[in-house]
């Protein structure tokens, strides 16, 4: 059973901070409570641990607010992610363990969301799909600060050019040529394949 700091803070980062709405606003503890059925002790415990992690900003005496991402934040978001994943993909495919079974698979069911889901499970499809690439390296550290970068990346008001199937068909190509070169056995190849998404990615955000 959550705790309920456990339950405001994913109620929090979940919900909260994917609302491109929410963005630029403080948020009420009270409102928050009533909201999740809680007391406002465990939201306050969340919210300084999300402040910890840089997604809220705690002003004395107006509470929580939720900074809206800069176009600088934005690109420092993309620059690593590329970091990482230009990382992993090399480190995989020297060691001959790229997972590309589990990507295979997260895409199909990701192809199967297209147009038929709720636009926050094709993009946690998507996440699923990098993280796993970023996961197989093995190094416990880089994938939690890599997860930590897809609540800013949500943050960032990626749900919106989402919903559209025209995005949708655009992410799921690009994902299947990073797959297709792992396959192939091409470090190089895939290592451009996830510049061009992430370029994608980041004139997406930057337009939103």
């Amino acid at each position: 059973m959550q705790s309920g700091r456990e339950k405001a803070y994913a109620y929090l980062k979940d919900i909260i901070l994917t609302d491109p709405e929410m963005q630029d606003r403080f948020l009420s503890e009270q409102d928050l409570a009533d909201r999740i059925g809680i007391s406002r002790t465990p939201i306050r415990e969340a919210l300084l641990l999300l402040a910890a992690e840089d997604l809220v900003r705690l002003v004395p005496k107006r509470g929580a607010h939720i900074p809206p991402l800069s176009g600088r934040d934005i690109a420092e978001l993309m620059e690593m992610r590329g970091l990482m994943e230009r990382f992993a993909a090399e480190h995989t495919m020297s060691q001959g363990t790229a997972p590309v079974s589990e990507m295979a698979e997260i895409l199909a069911h990701q192809e199967a969301l297209r147009g038929d889901a709720t636009t926050r499970e094709f993009i946690a499809a998507d996440h699923r799909f990098h993280a796993a690439l970023v996961a197989a390296v093995g190094n416990i550290l880089m994938s939690r600060q890599y997860d930590a970068l897809r609540s800013r990346q949500i943050r960032a008001g990626v749900i919106g050019p989402y919903r559209s199937a025209k995005r949708q068909d655009e992410v799921l190509a690009e994902h299947r040529q990073i797959l297709d070169c792992l396959v192939a056995g091409d470090a190089a190849a895939a290592c451009a394949a996830i510049d061009r998404h992430l370029r994608a990615t980041q004139r997406i955000l930057l337009a939103a």
